[in-house]
């Protein structure tokens, strides 16, 4: 974590019938998606399921890496507030 940022690893399956975020996956996180990897239709739908789910902005979540793969590195900005509260739902208190 580097000042207010936090990257985070997400799992994606695409063209799932129950959107959202699953839990843990390995050390990442899993969401799913209902949105067919095709033209961006996914990575936009993962912003907007992480961005409602942590309660940041769309434009304060990016993804680093991994467009076009189901393994992303994604990069969550935002007050320090927020990050405690994206931790405790990651179960991160370590950092």
């Amino acid at each position: 974590m580097a000042g207010s940022d936090l990257i985070i690893k997400v799992k994606v399956e695409p063209r799932s019938s129950r959107p959202g975020i699953a839990g843990p996956y390995g050390d990442a996180l899993k969401v799913r998606l209902s949105s067919p990897p095709v033209e961006g239709k996914a990575n936009k739908e993962l912003i907007e399921i992480l961005s409602r789910e942590f309660g940041i902005h769309k434009k304060d979540v990016e993804i680093v890496s991994g467009h076009s793969s189901r393994n992303k590195l994604v990069k969550l900005t935002g007050l320090k507030a927020t990050l405690e509260r994206i931790k405790k739902r990651l179960h991160l208190e370590s950092l």
